[in-house]
């Protein structure tokens, strides 16, 4: 029943709204993962950020793809609870880890042994539109854990003029979309960290926008 209607609301509202009221331009979509385990790690702007780069992925593959989110916030009342997690997939985390408590990313190691795409969002929260925050590490430390599994970087311009923090009614502004080749391999958090952001420098460089205003 969940699975039907999460197929649904993506089909006729999902995909209608982003592909065609709002639009979106993606380069290199042949680097997007065509199974998994894989992450997609992307820059965070919105509330539809996730949603577009479900959109990105065939919708066979939907059932698969799951956002990280922080659990304080997508937990704080049952009707949002069940709508992030059932309707949208969220798997919900931990912001900190507690000594003694059990490892935070540990529903996300098991999500990638089942095989799933995870999109992580490696500034945490939603930022100021079109300006990256730092990363943090817990992206390095998960590919640490998984070296085989792919990490597909994702850089997206303009969800954060359609749909700021802050903001509740979407305005039609084109999203461009920049995908990345996959990182593997790397066991170095630090050395896996320059990589990703260097990922991200060279795909927000691939096209020139206008100021943000």
């Amino acid at each position: 029943m969940i699975r039907s209607l999460r197929r649904l609301f993506f089909s006729l509202i999902v995909h209608p709204f982003l592909q065609i009221a709002i639009g979106v331009n993606i380069r290199n979509r042949e680097n997007l993962p065509s199974s998994g385990p894989a992450v997609i790690v992307a820059n965070h702007n919105s509330h539809l950020d996730a949603l577009m780069l479900m959109t990105l992925l065939p919708m066979r593959m939907l059932s698969h793809i799951h956002p990280v989110a922080a659990e304080d916030y997508f937990l704080k009342n049952r009707l949002l609870a069940w709508f992030a997690v059932k309707l949208i997939g969220v798997i919900p985390i931990k912001r900190k880890y507690t000594p003694g408590k059990s490892d935070p990313l540990m529903p996300v190691y098991d999500a990638i042994e089942d095989e799933r795409i995870l999109i992580v969002f490696p500034e945490g929260s939603r930022g100021e539109p079109e300006h990256m925050a730092a990363f943090k590490k817990g992206i390095a430390h998960l590919s640490q854990h998984f070296p085989d599994v792919p990490v597909v970087p994702v850089f997206m311009h303009g969800l954060g003029k359609t749909l700021p923090k802050g903001k509740f009614i979407p305005v039609p502004y084109i999203c461009d979309v920049f995908i990345g080749k996959p990182l593997k391999g790397e066991t170095d958090v630090n050395l896996f960290m320059e990589k990703l952001k260097s990922s991200f420098e060279t795909l927000s460089q691939q096209h020139q926008f206008p100021e943000w205003e």
